[in-house]
């Protein structure tokens, strides 16, 4: 019989399986509230994009249960446009998207919440992270959390989360790529590095979410890119709440991650809304694109 997520976390720091575990049951309400948080808000988030229904409430409902757990002293938030104090006794420091790839909502494509755990106040370099976890909402609810030199996965069951695979390693060679941003904008030597994958058979998938999207590349290899563009020079996606997160889960699964010019988790973020050009997957992939961008 398959081991459970609380079976599996006895082998992990007691206050980190806590968190851990207290995160899956509120990935769980979420799951059950989506049907009935559709449509816009009257808002916008600290990046000038319109909330949903689903972003606001998520986000609301996440910070609240992380106040009254105890276990976490600050939380960054997509949605929110300062850091939040919790609890000053608390050990943790979280950055979340507590909704990825909301607009999917609308089509019944996949969503997902986005965690990074530190010990270090934020904002901090993602190599500081301690753990970091992702929950998927696709034809079930899948739960993939990281730890130094370990990835597992679990799928949600009558049983609760219950292990599908652990100590996941990047397969080698990778066989998808996934694209952001308008191809109009992508620069030259990017075009070129793409236009040589393709020549590879390296096949298109890119369906809108970053927990979707990247958990594709976990489980088949391959590289997962929103790019530096002509009109953003500093792609799209966030610093804390994204990129870190997902660049540590690959890293621990025998994978890197670059900006164009070194990897992710070693960037001193500068704010909170930072965002940087996000590559990552299988390591020979990433080393081919830092030489292609030079």
């Amino acid at each position: 019989m398959a081991k459970t997520l609380e079976k599996h976390l006895e082998n992990v720091d007691s206050e980190l399986a806590s968190l851990i575990l207290k995160l899956s049951s509120v990935a769980k309400v979420i799951s059950d509230e989506l049907p009935y948080r559709r449509g816009k808000a009257d808002t916008e988030n600290v990046f000038g994009e319109v909330q949903l229904v689903a972003d606001k409430w998520a986000d609301q409902y996440i910070t609240n249960e992380l106040r009254e757990s105890g276990m976490v002293k600050t939380l960054v938030s997509e949605e929110q446009p300062e850091i939040v104090k919790l609890n000053e006794t608390g050990t943790f420091n979280i950055t979340l998207d507590p909704l990825d790839g909301s607009s999917n909502i609308e089509s019944n494509n996949s969503v997902g919440i986005i965690i990074g755990i530190y010990k270090k106040d934020l904002p901090a370099q993602g190599k500081d992270m301690v753990a970091a976890m992702f929950i998927l909402y696709g034809s079930v609810i899948s739960l993939v959390y990281a730890v130094p030199n370990n990835v597992s996965e679990f799928i949600n069951t009558k049983r609760g989360f219950v292990l599908r695979a652990e100590n996941i390693k990047i397969p080698e060679p990778g066989i998808l790529y996934g694209v952001g941003g308008l191809k109009r904008e992508w620069l030259p030597e990017f075009k070129k590095y793409i236009e040589e994958l393709e020549k590879d058979g390296q096949k298109l998938r890119y369906g809108g979410s970053f927990v979707g999207d990247m958990n594709q590349i976990l489980h088949y290899g391959g590289i997962f890119a929103y790019p530096e563009l002509v009109t953003k020079p500093n792609g799209k996606l966030r610093l804390l709440v994204e990129s870190n997160t997902m660049a540590y889960v690959i890293k621990q699964a025998g994978g890197a991650s670059s900006t164009g010019k070194g990897s992710i988790l070693e960037v001193k973020p500068e704010s909170i809304t930072q965002r940087v050009p996000t590559y990552i997957g299988n390591k020979e992939l990433i080393e081919k694109l830092e030489t292609a961008l030079k």
